[in-house]
């Protein structure tokens, strides 16, 4: 009876376990199809620069979708050296976002299209697919040579079956959560229509929240209310950090944010002292600091780089909005509500 249960067990954890990982594997490829990743968001993840290419970007979900493939349909030595393959690929994505996690408290990842902050469940989920890979690569072997896992998923069609329920159940679920996730986020839309309605029109699509009443502390050592502060002049909040990759391009453009909207007090918020970051400026305008995040807690967790717009009259005028091509669109945004369409080149 041991012999009968260890032949029916090492088939159905080779199927179990490889099916997971090919799926994950396209879901994966497809959202960074649908979302691509740029580098320095692979900068952020500390991937070598030489590594950085533009080609190896748009490259990358298309070999995740061949190493998929590979898993299915290849057994004996082939689906080994495949599963091989998804082991150290899926350690290196662990190391990867423990590393970036380690280095920068709010690191974000685009793991699955989107990004998103590295959480302690990023970790766990990482961990887990590494131990399934582990899995796969030490029970592929059993399978044949051609056909392998996609062969025995015919062969334990009602497991075949119970996982296809279990990961389209999944999805669904994910899928609700996203979406109500994106029903309740304000984006830069909001931006034009909070400006317009400062202005006398209608309010359309953006439920303006008020700003946070918290200190800040400025580059000077200065610390003040910031819903005080906002009510001098509209700001712009560019919150970012030296040691995200994915801040560089904002970081670099603050200037030329400045100069875009001249009637927008364009700061940097950073979530350390002043001390603490080569970013601090005493100058007007000065940088904020929030080494509490009280700012973030109070308008909703967010990661860096995120810009949130503040009006004079107390309340949240657009955002926040995460990411250096969604801060750029936002900006456009802001532009557009106060000058009409921004011109080409300026």
């Amino acid at each position: 009876m041991g012999t009968a249960l260890l032949a029916f067990v090492l088939p159905a954890s080779a199927l179990a376990s490889t099916l997971i990982i090919v799926g994950v594997l396209v879901a994966s490829a497809i959202a960074k199809l649908r979302t691509p990743d740029d580098a320095a968001g692979w900068e952020a993840l500390g991937i070598p620069a030489a590594l950085r290419k533009d080609w190896l970007i748009r490259l990358h979900p298309i070999a995740e979708l061949v190493l998929a493939a590979a898993l299915l349909l290849l057994g004996g030595a082939l689906g080994i050296a495949a599963a091989v393959v998804a082991v150290l690929l899926f350690a290196a994505y662990l190391a990867m976002v423990w590393r970036a996690k380690r280095r920068t408290p709010d690191a974000s990842c685009a793991c699955f299209g989107e990004r998103r902050p590295i959480t302690g469940r990023t970790l766990l989920r990482n961990a887990w697919l590494v131990l399934l890979a582990v899995v796969s690569a030490s029970t592929v072997g059993l399978l044949p040579l051609w056909g392998g896992v996609a062969t025995l998923a015919v062969l334990l069609w009602p497991w075949t079956l119970a996982l296809a329920a279990v990961a389209v159940t999944f999805v669904l679920v994910q899928e609700t959560a996203s979406a109500d996730a994106h029903t309740d986020a304000p984006t830069a839309v909001g931006a034009g229509s909070a400006l317009r309605d400062a202005q006398g029109e209608e309010l359309e699509d953006y439920i303006r929240s008020r700003t946070p009443a918290v200190p800040v502390q400025l580059g000077g050592g200065e610390t003040v209310n910031l819903r005080e502060l906002a009510a001098r002049q509209p700001m712009l909040l560019l919150v970012v950090s030296e040691s995200c990759g994915s801040c560089t391009a904002v970081i670099e453009s603050i200037d030329a944010y400045r100069a875009l909207l001249p009637e927008v007090s364009v700061r940097f918020l950073l979530q350390v002292r002043p001390e603490d970051s080569r970013l601090t400026s005493a100058e007007e305008p000065q940088t904020l600091h929030d080494p509490e995040r009280y700012v973030s807690g109070s308008i909703g967790d967010f990661y860096t780089p995120t810009a949130v717009l503040l009006g004079m009259d107390g309340l949240l005028a657009g955002g926040p909005v995460t990411g250096s091509g969604a801060i750029a669109d936002f900006v456009d945004d802001v532009y557009e509500s106060l000058h009409g369409e921004r011109p080409p080149g300026a």
